[in-house]
C-alpha cells in the first residue's frame, strides 16, 4: 500500500532553518496541499518563500523548472523533490523528520494488514454469476412515498446510458439500486451483460489503479505474467459500479475522468488504448460537493459522474416501511435457519413497531436486516418464546437508545449523514473495529481511514 508521509509544521520549520543557512530565497514543493505554517515563518524570519504543490512527477519537474527561472537556489520537499532539484542543479533539503517517517511506516503496516483482509472482498473471477446483477426493481422494498419515487427514478434512469451518482447513508441500499438500474436498462438484454462492482475505499491506491485499469506484463514488481485485464475491461458492454467513489485518490480521479471522456482505457505499463463501452454508476455516503470545495475531489469528475443523480432516503425517513421490512427480513432469516415463523408473528411485530420506529437506524436497512437475523437465531432456539417489546430489547438493547439527534441540513440531493461519529460507533461495540465495520457496512480499511480523519 501507499501511505503519504504527512509533514508537520515543525518538520517544515526545521527544513527551512537548514535551507536559510545558505540561501534567503527558498522554494517549497509539497504533495497535493500547501503547508499553511510557511506564511508565518516567512514573515517572522524575513525569508522569500515560493510554495508550489504537485501530484505527478511531471508536476514536480515543472514546478522546479519554474522556481529555477525565478532565481531560487534551494528547494525543500520530499525525496522525489530533492532528487529532481539536484538534477536541475539546485540544492535539495529533505522535508520530513524521522518521527514523521516512522508514523507513515506504522500507518503503512496497518493499511497493508487491512488491505490483505479486504482482498477477498474484491468481486472478481470469470464472467459468470459473480458478475451478474442478482437484484432488481422488486427488491427495492417499501410502500412509502419516498420508495415509490425512487422506483420511478430507477425505471427512468435505466433508459439512459448516462452516468449515475447515487448518494445515501451507509446501509441505505446504494448497490441494490445500482443493480436495479442495470437490470431494468435495455443495454443489459435480459441481465446477461456484466455488472462489476468495486469498493474504491477498500483497496490501497497502488492496487486500485491496476484493478480498475489493468496492467501489462512487467508493469511493476509482481505484475501477472501475460498482463491483466482491469475491471473496466471486465465490465465492457455492461455496468461498472464504483462504490465509495469519494475515497478515490486524486491521482486516480484524473485517470478515471480520461476514461469516461475518451471511452478507452490504458493499462498500467501499456502503450495501446483499449476501447470500452461501459456505463458507470458510482455511489458515495459523503457530500461530494463539499469535497470539491475543499479540493479533495475533482470538480470536472464530479460533474461527469453526476449526469443523473439519486438521493436515497435513510430508513428513519421511511417510518411506514420499518415494520414491514422487519417482518420480511425476520421471515427470511427464520427460513434460512429452517425454522417456521410463529403464527402470531405479524401481530407481535406490530406490537413492537413503536420500538422499532423510534430508533434512529444509523446503519439503515442493513442494520435492520442484521438485527432481524440476530433475533431469528434467538426465536429459532426458543420456539415457544413470544416476540414482545421486552424480549426484543433483551436481544437488541441498542433499540433503547431511541432516535439519534437531528443532523445539520445537507444539500437537497444529499441525505443527512448519521450523527454518530465513527469513534462513537467503535466505542459502542466495545472497541471492536471488526464489529463496527460490519455494523456500518464498510470495509475495515475505510473504517481505519475514517478514524484517522476523525469523521
Amino acid at each position: 500500500p501507499v501511505v503519504v508521509a504527512k509533514a508537520s509544521g515543525f518538520d517544515g520549520m526545521q527544513a527551512l532553518a537548514r535551507a536559510r543557512k545558505a540561501y534567503s530565497r527558498i522554494g517549497v514543493i509539497s504533495y497535493q496541499q500547501p503547508l499553511p505554517e510557511l506564511a508565518d515563518f516567512s514573515a517572522t524570519f524575513g525569508l522569500t518563500i515560493a510554495q508550489r504543490t504537485y501530484v505527478t512527477r511531471e508536476d514536480a519537474r515543472a514546478a522546479i523548472k519554474e522556481m529555477k527561472t525565478t532565481g531560487i537556489e534551494v528547494v525543500v520537499g520530499a525525496g522525489l523533490i530533492t532528487d529532481l532539484a539536484e538534477e536541475a542543479g539546485l540544492t535539495g533539503v529533505f522535508l520530513y523528520s524521522a518521527a514523521s517517517i516512522r508514523q507513515a511506516f506504522d500507518d503503512a503496516l496497518e493499511l497493508a494488514r487491512l488491505t490483505q483482509l479486504e482482498a477477498n472482498r474484491i468481486r472478481r473471477g470469470p464472467a459468470n454469476e459473480s458478475r451478474r446483477a442478482r437484484r432488481g426493481l422488486n427488491d427495492l422494498r417499501g410502500e412509502s412515498e419516498a420508495m415509490e419515487r425512487l422506483r420511478q427514478s430507477v425505471v427512468l434512469y435505466a433508459r439512459s446510458p448516462a452516468t449515475v451518482l447515487i448518494q445515501g447513508e451507509t446501509g441505505s441500499g446504494k448497490e441494490l439500486v445500482a443493480q436495479a438500474i442495470h437490470r431494468e436498462g435495455p443495454r443489459n438484454l435480459g441481465a446477461n451483460r456484466p455488472f462489476v462492482a468495486v469498493n474504491c475505499g477498500a483497496i490501497a491506491e497502488s492496487l486500485l489503479e491496476s484493478e480498475l485499469f489493468g496492467h501489462e506484463e512487467g508493469a511493476f514488481t509482481g505484475a501477472r505474467r501475460g498482463g491483466h485485464a482491469g475491471l473496466f475491461e471486465a465490465a465492457n458492454r455492461g455496468t461498472l459500479f464504483l462504490d465509495e467513489i469519494g475515497e478515490m485518490p486524486l491521482a486516480l480521479q484524473t485517470r478515471l475522468l480520461r476514461v469516461l471522456e475518451e471511452r478507452e482505457v490504458m493499462r498500467v505499463g501499456g502503450t495501446r488504448p483499449v476501447p470500452i463501452e461501459v456505463r458507470v454508476i458510482s455511489a458515495t455516503h459523503c457530500d461530494l460537493e463539499a469535497r470539491v470545495r475543499e479540493g479533495r475531489f475533482r470538480a470536472d469528475l464530479f460533474y461527469r459522474l453526476a449526469v443523473l443523480r439519486l438521493a436515497l432516503p435513510p430508513l428513519r425517513a421511511r417510518v411506514p416501511d420499518i415494520a414491514p421490512l422487519a417482518e420480511w427480513s425476520l421471515k427470511q432469516s427464520l427460513a434460512a435457519l429452517g425454522a417456521r415463523p410463529h403464527p402470531n408473528l405479524h401481530a407481535e411485530l406490530t406490537a413492537c413497531a413503536p420500538l422499532l420506529e423510534r430508533y434512529g437506524w444509523p446503519g439503515n436497512v442493513r442494520e435492520l436486516r442484521n438485527l432481524m437475523e440476530r433475533l431469528a437465531l434467538f426465536l429459532a432456539a426458543e420456539p415457544l418464546q413470544a416476540l414482545t417489546p421486552g424480549f426484543l430489547l433483551s436481544v437488541a438493547p441498542e433499540l433503547a437508545l431511541g432516535p439519534i439527534p437531528a443532523a445539520p441540513e445537507m444539500p437537497a440531493a444529499m441525505p443527512a449523514a448519521p450523527a454518530h461519529s465513527t469513534a462513537d460507533i467503535v466505542a459502542r461495540f466495545g472497541g471492536s473495529r471488526d464489529a463496527a465495520a460490519r455494523h456500518l457496512g464498510i470495509s475495515r480499511t475505510t473504517l481505519w481511514r475514517r478514524l484517522k480523519s476523525g469523521s
